[in-house]
């Protein structure tokens, strides 16, 4: 199979070059030596000169910038008959309510909520793909979302999407000769198919197939595994991936994040959404975004979460806890207090909705006031100039820059 002639994509790292330059990231917290950008040098035969200089075009840093990110759909309200229609109009459903983050090169974002709190509707919108009337401002760079910026950022959903008779190395090889840039030739592609399968250690089963429903192949984490190497071939400077530890084992989630954190550490920025881990993984995450009912209650360092809950007054029961199994409690609006769980034991359902609103509204408000203030301030410093795009689908416009008036009383250290 040959590639479309009129390809035209980023390229992935080639094993062997050497790196002695790196590209300046803003000078923030963020920029420890951890964060540096790798870049490559270019010594070495013409070819490789135009390679390199490829490269250093695919590994430019994203950083990825939202703010006030609202959206809403329209729901039948369930009365009527479902083959005649319903004559009552439709009702508004809020998605995301408020939700702004910044992630830089070299920075891991996990976006931890429970199920149905739109972390799924997030990340697909900062993946540009996205349907229907999204409200407030997302950049790239400072830029709005663009052929460029696809071609650049590589997205990952919660299903794989595989052909199951196919084996490891031909899905990887496959994709690099469609997707690669048609300046390589055939060798150099499959080289670079299986460069990738050897960083995912994907070694062991590169000429197993699959598999699937009907035919027995390679495990959840290897199937995870060969999505992600899907999109690693055109080395995105961002990546974004829906869930990808669900369904698997404790151990093998935990390949899966390290991978992630690697990947990250090389000048990438991700962004993920998961479900409930472990505290092992917890502690690989560079910042967390934690969502309720579509609105942040939480949005800066993973490692400051219990400091920043224990001084609105929200401490976990316990001093070994999971910070993930606190803050996902808190936000469903479940506190420290057991009985709420031995009223559920007992009684069958829990009679608390009242309480459980309350806490997350306060949660909600100590968000507006206690963090946002210090995240417009880190948006302002990112970008003194920002000129973004409002991503209404409706109308689409520049905004002005972003005001950077510092705001009293905020306490900046958690993000």
């Amino acid at each position: 199979m040959m590639p479309p002639n009129e390809q035209e994509s980023s390229f992935p790292i080639i094993p062997g070059e050497s790196r002695n330059e790196t590209i300046p990231v803003q000078e923030t917290w963020f920029s420890s030596p951890n964060h540096v950008i790798p870049c490559l040098d270019d010594d070495g035969p013409s070819h490789q000169s135009c390679q390199s200089s490829v490269l250093r075009q695919s590994l430019r840093p994203i950083i990825l910038k939202f703010e006030e990110l609202t959206y809403t759909i329209k729901i039948q309200s369930g009365k009527g008959s479902y083959w005649f229609g319903s004559q009552e109009p439709k009702q508004n459903r809020l998605i995301l309510n408020g939700v702004s983050g910044i992630v830089k090169p070299g920075e891991l974002l996990a976006m931890l909520g429970p199920s149905g709190s739109g972390k799924t509707t997030l990340v697909t919108a900062l993946a540009g793909r996205l349907q229907g009337k999204l409200s407030g401002t997302v950049s790239y760079n400072g830029a709005p979302f663009t052929s460029s910026v696809k071609r650049r950022t590589g997205f990952v959903t919660q299903d794989d999407v595989l052909y199951p008779h196919l084996t490891v190395m031909e899905t990887l090889t496959y994709t690099a000769l469609l997707r690669l840039p048609k300046e390589l030739t055939r060798k150099e592609k499959i080289q670079q198919a299986e460069s990738v399968i050897s960083d995912l250690g994907l070694t062991r089963c590169c000429n197993s197939v699959i598999g699937g429903g009907l035919i027995r192949g390679i495990s959840g984490g290897e199937r995870k595994r060969v999505s992600i190497g899907q999109e690693m071939l055109v080395n995105p400077s961002l990546l974004l991936l829906d869930e990808p530890t669900s369904g698997l084992d404790s151990t093998t989630a935990a390949r899966i994040v390290a991978t992630l954190r690697s990947l990250a550490r090389g000048g990438r920025t991700l962004v993920t959404t998961i479900h409930q881990p472990s505290s092992r993984l917890y502690r690989m995450f560079d910042k967390v975004l934690v969502l309720s009912d579509g609105s942040p209650i939480y949005s800066g360092v993973s490692g400051r979460v219990m400091e920043y809950f224990g001084l609105i007054g929200f401490q976990p029961g316990s001093s070994f806890v999971n910070p993930a199994d606190f803050v996902l409690d808190l936000a469903n609006g479940i506190t420290s207090d057991t009985k709420q769980y031995e009223q559920v034991e007992i009684n069958g359902k829990l009679d608390r909705l009242e309480e459980q609103n309350s806490v997350k509204q306060s949660l909600i408000s100590a968000y507006k006031k206690n963090l946002y203030p210090p995240l417009k301030e880190e948006f302002s410093r990112a970008f003194p100039q920002d000129q973004t795009v409002n991503m209404s689908r409706s109308k689409t416009r520049l905004t002005s820059k972003i005001d950077g008036q510092r705001v009293g009383g905020c306490n900046s250290q958690f993000y």
